[in-house]
C-alpha cells in the first residue's frame, strides 16, 4: 500500500515537472519567434498542470499531504513567475513623449506671440484694449488658423483642460496676488467682502438658477432639470479672480473698488464650488436629505471649506517663516528660493487633496508669507522671489486667456440663442440685486461709504472667466445638455471679459449720467444678440 501511494505521489510530481518544462519551452519559442499569444498558452498550460496535480493529491494519504502541498505551491509560484516575461518598452511611451513635446512647443509658441503683442500695446500706449482681451483675441485667431491646419493632432493641443487649469495655471496667479496684496485695505474691508462673497453669490445663484428653470418650464428657453439649473446658476455666479485682476491691473482702479471686487472674486470661488457641489448632490437625495437638512449641509460645507482652507494657508505660511528664521540659508539664495517655491504650492495641493478650497489656502499663505517669511530672506532672494512670482503669474494668466480664445474653435458647440440671451440677462439682474441692496445696507456700518459710482462699476465689472468655464466642463449630464451648458458658459465668459471688461475704462471716466450710458450700451448689445436669436447654430 505504501509503495502504491509513493508511486502515485511520484507520478504527480513528474507531471508537474513535465508541465514546467513545457511552459519553459513555449516561453523560449515565443521569445524567439515573437509569438503574440504567449500569455494565453501559458494560462492554459498552468490550468492543465494544476488540475493534474490536484487530482493526484486527492488520492494521496495524509502522510504525504504536506509534501504535496509544498510542491504545489512551489509549482504555482514558478509557473506564475515564468508566465510573465519582461516585455520590451512599449511604442506608446515614445508616442506620448512626442505628443507632449508638441504640446509644449505649441504652448510656448502661443506665449511668445502673446508677449510680443502685449509689448506692442505697451509701446503704443493703447490703453483702450486691455491686455487680457488682446490675448483672448490672439488665441481665437490662432484657433481659427489651426482649425484649417491639418498637420498633426492640433485639436488635442489646443483643448482647454480643467485639470491643467486648476492644478498648474491658477495657483501661481492667486499666490502672487496674495503675496503683493495691500493687506491693510483688504482686512479693513473684510466684512463687506464676506457679505458680497457669501450672501451676494447665494442671491445671484438663486436668481439665475430659478430663472433658468422657470424659463425652461415655460418653453421660453432650453429646458433643464431643477438640479441642473441651480448647478449652472451656482457656477456662473462666481466672479472670476483671474479676469478681474487682469482688467483692474490694466485700468489702475481705485484701491477700495479693487479690494471689494478682488476680495469678492477670491472668496466667492469657495461659495460657488460649494453651491455647485451641493446642487449636484441633490441628484441623490439620500446624500443631503431635504429641506432644513440640505440647508445646514451646505452651510457646514462652506464653513468647513472657508475656515479649514484658511487655516491650512496660515499654517504653511508661518511654518515657512519659522523655517527660514531658525535655519540660516542666506548664504545660498538658491536654497531660499527653492523653499519659497515649495511652500507657495504646498497649501494648494493639500487643500485640493482634502476637497477644500485651494484658492483660499494659497491666498492666505501668500498674505502670511509676504508679511513674515519675506523679511527672513536675503536681499538677493527678496528681489528674485518677487520678480519670479510676478513672471510665473504673468505666464499662467496669459495661458489662461489664450486657451479661452482657443476654446472657441476647439470644442463642439451647440448654441441655443434664447438660452444664452436669457442667461446673460439673468446674470445682470442677479448681480444688480446682489450689489445695490447689500451696498445700501453696508453703508450704515462703513466709515468709508461705497459710492453710487463704485456700486455701478462693481455691478458692471462682475466678470466671469476660466473658473466658471472649467466647472462647466466637469458637470455630468446628457451629451446634448453638456454641450449646451459648456457653450453658453463660454459665450458668457467671452461676453463679460470682452464687452463688460472692455467697457469698464470708458465707464469709469463718466461721472454723471453713467446709468443711462450703460443702459444704452446694454440695449445695443442685446439688440445685436436678438438679431441672431432666430438662428440655431449646432
Amino acid at each position: 500500500m505504501c509503495t502504491f501511494i509513493t508511486l502515485k505521489t511520484f507520478f504527480g510530481i513528474f507531471i508537474a515537472f513535465i508541465a514546467l518544462w513545457n511552459i519553459g519551452y513555449v516561453d523560449a519559442n515565443d521569445a524567439v519567434n515573437g509569438y503574440s499569444k504567449t500569455n494565453g498558452n501559458q494560462e492554459t498550460l498552468q490550468a492543465a498542470s494544476h488540475d493534474e496535480i490536484n487530482m493526484s493529491l486527492r488520492n494521496s494519504s495524509s502522510d504525504n499531504d504536506t509534501k504535496a502541498n509544498i510542491t504545489t505551491e512551489t509549482t504555482t509560484l514558478t509557473t506564475t513567475t515564468k508566465g510573465k516575461p519582461t516585455s520590451p518598452p512599449c511604442k506608446e511611451t515614445a508616442e506620448k513623449e512626442h505628443k507632449s513635446s508638441l504640446t509644449i512647443f505649441f504652448i510656448l509658441l502661443v506665449l511668445v506671440i502673446c508677449i510680443l503683442i502685449i509689448h506692442l500695446l505697451l509701446q503704443t500706449n493703447f490703453h483702450y484694449l486691455p491686455e487680457s482681451i488682446a490675448v483672448v483675441l490672439i488665441g481665437a485667431l490662432i484657433g481659427l488658423v489651426l482649425k484649417f491646419f491639418t498637420f498633426g493632432n492640433w485639436r488635442s493641443e489646443e483643448a482647454f483642460s480643467p485639470t491643467i487649469f486648476f492644478i498648474i495655471l491658477l495657483p501661481p496667479i492667486i499666490f502672487e496676488s496674495g503675496y503683493n496684496l495691500h493687506k491693510g485695505n483688504f482686512f479693513q474691508n473684510i466684512g463687506s467682502i464676506l457679505v458680497f462673497a457669501i450672501i451676494g453669490t447665494l442671491i445671484s445663484a438663486i436668481i439665475v438658477g430659478g430663472g433658468v428653470y422657470l424659463l425652461g418650464q415655460m418653453d421660453v428657453a432650453y429646458k433643464f432639470t431643477i438640479v441642473e439649473s441651480f448647478a449652472f446658476g451656482s457656477l456662473i455666479s462666481a466672479v472670476d479672480p483671474v479676469a478681474t485682476l487682469a482688467i483692474f491691473h490694466a485700468l489702475d482702479v481705485d484701491q477700495i473698488l479693487y479690494m471689494l471686487v478682488f476680495g469678492e472674486s477670491i472668496l466667492n470661488d469657495a461659495v460657488a464650488i460649494t453651491l455647485t457641489t451641493t446642487a449636484l448632490e441633490f441628484k441623490d437625495p439620500n446624500l443631503v436629505g431635504s429641506g432644513a437638512g440640505a440647508f445646514f449641509h451646505a452651510v457646514w460645507r462652506f464653513c468647513l471649506m472657508f475656515f479649514a482652507s484658511s487655516a491650512i494657508g496660515v499654517v504653511f505660511g508661518l511654518t515657512s517663516a519659522l523655517l527660514l528664521k531658525f535655519i540660516d540659508l542666506r548664504k545660498t539664495p538658491s536654497l531660499e528660493i527653492g523653499i519659497m517655491l515649495a511652500f507657495s504650492y504646498l497649501p494648494y495641493s493639500l487643500a485640493e487633496g482634502l476637497q477644500l478650497s485651494g484658492i483660499m489656502a494659497i491666498l492666505f499663505c501668500g498674505v502670511v508669507m509676504s508679511h513674515y517669511t519675506h523679511l527672513n530672506l536675503s536681499p538677493v532672494a527678496q528681489i528674485t522671489v518677487q520678480q519670479l512670482f510676478r513672471t510665473v503669474a504673468f505666464i499662467a494668466e496669459t495661458c489662461v486667456f489664450a486657451y479661452l480664445g482657443l476654446a472657441i474653435f476647439s470644442f463642439k458647440f451647440i448654441v441655443k440663442p434664447a438660452f444664452v440671451i436669457w442667461s446673460i440677462a439673468l446674470i445682470l439682474i442677479g448681480r444688480a440685486i446682489n450689489i445695490f441692496p447689500l451696498s445700501f445696507i453696508l453703508n450704515y456700518f462703513r466709515e468709508h461709504k461705497i459710492t453710487r459710482k463704485t456700486q455701478f462699476i462693481m455691478w458692471f465689472s462682475g466678470l466671469r472667466g476660466a473658473i466658471a468655464f472649467a466647472l462647466s466642463l466637469q458637470l455630468e449630464s446628457s451629451e446634448e445638455k453638456s454641450y449646451v451648458l459648456v457653450t453658453t458658459t463660454l459665450i458668457i465668459v467671452l461676453f463679460t471679459v470682452m464687452f463688460l471688461g472692455g467697457a469698464t475704462m470708458p465707464l469709469m471716466k463718466v461721472s454723471t449720467g453713467c446709468i443711462s450710458v450703460v443702459v444704452k450700451l446694454l440695449t445695443w448689445h442685446f439688440s445685436i444678440l436678438g438679431s441672431i436669436s432666430g438662428t440655431d447654430i449646432c
